[in-house]
Order: structure tokens, then C-alpha cells, then sequence
């Protein structure tokens, strides 16, 4: 392959790596990717051997990826760089393709092709960086309650129209430069978790990568990790086992989780944990489990955990922890530290997550031979259900229908009725991604 700048950037997207990270898997520094994917110089021979090995190690999924955005943007390669780069994306914004999100980046991230002038000067200060925060925090204990189809069309925009034009101000020193970018950050992660939960795995994806992006601008490494094990589950979810662990791997590598609190180290740990489970490595991912649990046993309010880990605590530790031992097949000691979770959590302010426990919990129950017990659970989880837009608690009505099939035919009243609630909810909720 020729590699061309384009070529390189999906080479990069594919694998879904931040720079920092594909720079070690290709073995060159940083400012060399830069250079690949800006097609500031020729790419010499051993730089295009470097870039086939890449290629060469993806996976089935990777390159499915790969080529599909090579074949988007076949009908620009008649085009020259600079206006090749400029049509790609007015293409892809016109087609919904590329996340609005995408104009937070700086000027460089988009090749350098804006000038300062394209950009509002307004000035920046401490107080702005606060009030993104404090937006943040809105949109994350909405997100808990009512899931992420709840207001994601407004974190986007706020990205889009305020944020974004922040980014191009004027500081009053670096230290508040590199706030806002952190900021900034949590809300391109927050962006593309509340995607991921909606059922949008493209746009959450995008988000993701310009979280990585801006917490690498910002010299953030336990943001780029938190967003990084969030990669992971979204992996874990869709069934990519091998490009989860090394996302949870990357998520816990050097100053990413030695410079992250203990709180956030525990939750960096637990995702791991599950991606080694979910790979059969079953003793790596029971020390990586323990760790994870003296990490937050460890946390203090001392230790000044961002609060973007706000939800992570005892009851999301069991149900991370649960979901391992499932799949490490201790199914009893998973049904019991899902019964742990929901016992702890406060579901008045994490319903979502209490509903999808809920879900699987009742679906382990059922493997376990308990039909009752599992329509029990399903019930609760289905009360707590109502108000909320997911594609994660979607997932749970479905499989809850799928489960109860075989039973409908001689069904007892209670079967009946959690089948028809679930297609209930089916109905109230179907996601524009369908």
C-alpha cells in the first residue's frame, strides 16, 4: 500500500489507538505519526514497512473497519490533500457521519487548516472551566438516571457551540489552557458515553477518540485512560474480545493509572479484569479483580478522585466484578455479587444501571434453573425501566423475551405478564440507531 495521509488516519481509526498509543505500536514517536497522517513529508520505505506490519496485525473486525472507511472516501482520492481533507468532512457532516462533536478539536487536530481568525477570541477563564464542569455533572446524573438517549442531543451541542469556541480563546496562563482541554475532554467521553449507551456505537466511538485526543492535549493520562476503559466496555459489549484487552490494557499502562486516583485506578482495574476474563485468561483476571478491590477499599476522600468516577463504588465494583465471574463460568458466585450490587446501590440515583443489574441477574438466574426468581428480578428490573432511554436496558427487554419463548406456551400469569412489559418497553423505546 502507497499510504497516504488519509489512509494513515484510518489505519489509526481502525485499531481505535490515541497517537501516543499507535506511535508504540508502530515503534516511532508521536511527532512521526503526526507527520504520516498531516502528509507533511514523503513517507520514506521503512515508514510504509512499519504501517504494513500495523496493517498486517489487524483483526477481523479492524479491517472490516479499515476498509469500509477506505471505500467512504474512494470518491476523493482524484482530489488534491488540502481539498480532499475539506470535502471528507463537509461529506461526512452532510451524511451524519462525522459527530458535530468533531469541531472541538484545535485547529492542528484538523490538519491546520483553520486559522485563528475562523474562531471566536473571547477570553477564557478559571470561572468558564468551572461552569463546563459544572454542566458535565448535570449531563452525568442525568445520563445515571434516565440513560444516555436523555440529553445527548444537548451535550453535543454544547460541545459544538460553546465549548469548542472556548478551545480557541485566549488564556490567562496554561494551567487554565489546560483545564478547559481536560474539560473538554470529559465531555467528548461523557458525549460518547451517553452514545454508547443510546445504542450509537459509530458516533460513540468518534467521541472516544476525540476525548483521547483532547486529554492528550491537555496532558491528562488519567482521563485518556478512563476513556480508554470506556472503549473497552463498549468492545466488551459488542463482542470484541481481543481488541478489549488491549484497550483495558492500554487503560492501566503507566502514568494513565499511576497517576489516576484510587478510586479511578479500581475502576481501570476492574474493566481489565473483564476483558482477561473475557479473553480466558481466568488467573490474570482474578488478580487483576483483587486489585482493583484494594484499590477502592484504599480510596479516601483524601484522595481527590475526579468526579467524573462520581458513580463508581461499591455496587458498580460487584457488578463489573459479577460480569467476570460469568464469564470465568462461576455463575453462583456471579448471581451473588450481582444480589451484592443491587443491595448497595443507591437506585434512586443510578436507575439505569440498577435496571440493567436487575436484567442480568435474572438472566443468570434462569441459567441457574430459577424461573420464578428470574421473572422476579425482570419485574423489578422492569419497574425501574420506566422514564429511562437506553439501548443497554433495551438489550435487557430483549433478551428477556428471548429467554421467556420457550416458556410461553405453558406460562403462568407472572410469565405472561413480564413478557408483555418488556414488549411494553420495546415499544415506548426504539433508537434512531435501529
Amino acid at each position: 500500500m502507497d499510504w497516504t495521509p488519509m489512509e494513515v488516519r484510518e489505519l489509526r481509526a481502525a485499531v481505535r489507538l490515541s497517537l501516543p498509543h499507535f506511535a508504540r505500536r508502530a515503534g516511532v514517536s508521536v511527532g512521526s505519526v503526526r507527520n504520516w497522517e498531516r502528509g507533511t513529508h514523503s513517507l520514506m520505505p521503512s515508514s510504509k514497512r512499519l504501517l504494513d506490519q500495523v496493517h498486517s496485525g489487524l483483526s477481523r473486525s479492524q479491517r472490516d473497519r479499515f476498509e469500509q472507511a477506505l471505500q467512504q472516501r474512494s470518491c476523493l482520492s482524484e482530489v488534491d490533500r488540502e481539498d480532499a481533507l475539506d470535502l471528507d468532512r463537509r461529506h461526512l457532516l452532510e451524511l451524519g457521519l462525522l459527530s458535530a462533536a468533531a469541531l472541538a478539536l484545535p485547529p492542528d487536530f484538523l490538519g491546520g487548516r483553520h486559522t485563528p481568525a475562523t474562531y471566536s477570541r473571547r477570553s477564557v477563564s478559571r470561572a468558564d472551566v468551572e461552569a463546563v464542569r459544572d454542566m458535565i455533572a448535570l449531563l452525568s446524573q442525568t445520563d445515571q438516571r434516565r440513560g444516555g438517549g436523555h440529553g445527548r442531543t444537548a451535550a453535543m451541542e454544547y460541545l459544538r457551540a460553546d465549548v469548542a469556541t472556548s478551545l480557541h480563546g485566549r488564556f490567562p496562563d496554561t494551567d487554565v489552557r489546560r483545564d478547559l482541554f481536560s474539560a473538554a475532554g470529559e465531555l467528548a467521553y461523557l458525549c460518547g458515553w451517553m452514545a454508547f449507551d443510546d445504542g450509537d456505537h459509530g458516533a460513540a466511538r468518534r467521541h472516544y477518540d476525540i476525548a483521547v485526543e483532547l486529554a492528550d492535549e491537555a496532558g491528562d493520562p488519567p482521563l485518556a485512560g478512563h476513556v480508554l476503559r470506556a472503549m473497552a466496555h463498549q468492545a466488551l459489549d459488542l463482542g470484541h474480545r481481543y481488541e478489549a484487552l488491549a484497550l483495558g490494557a492500554a487503560a492501566v499502562e503507566g502514568a494513565r493509572h499511576t497517576l489516576a486516583s484510587r478510586r479511578e485506578r479500581a475502576l481501570l482495574g476492574v474493566v481489565h479484569a473483564r476483558a482477561l476474563a473475557a479473553t480466558r485468561q481466568p488467573q490474570s483476571a482474578m488478580n487483576a479483580l483483587r486489585q482493583a478491590e484494594e484499590d477502592l477499599t484504599a480510596a479516601t476522600p483524601d484522595d481527590e478522585a475526579p468526579s467524573r468516577v462520581f458513580f463508581f463504588g461499591e455496587a458498580s465494583l460487584a457488578h463489573e466484578t459479577a460480569r467476570t465471574l460469568h464469564d470465568l463460568g462461576e455463575v453462583q458466585a456471579a448471581v451473588a455479587q450481582f444480589e451484592r450490587s443491587i443491595r448497595l446501590r443507591e437506585a434512586a440515583r443510578f436507575t439505569r444501571t440498577h435496571a440493567v443489574t436487575l436484567g442480568y441477574l435474572g438472566a443468570l438466574q434462569l441459567e441457574s434453573g430459577s424461573l420464578d426468581e428470574a421473572c422476579h428480578s425482570w419485574a423489578q428490573a422492569l419497574n425501574f425501566m420506566d422514564g429511562i432511554r437506553s439501548g443497554r436496558t433495551r438489550q435487557v427487554a430483549v433478551a428477556v423475551r428471548n429467554a421467556l419463548r420457550p416458556h410461553l406456551p405453558n406460562a403462568t400469569a407472572v410469565v405472561i405478564d413480564v413478557d408483555m412489559r418488556a414488549a411494553e418497553h420495546l415499544r415506548r423505546y426504539v433508537p434512531s440507531t435501529l
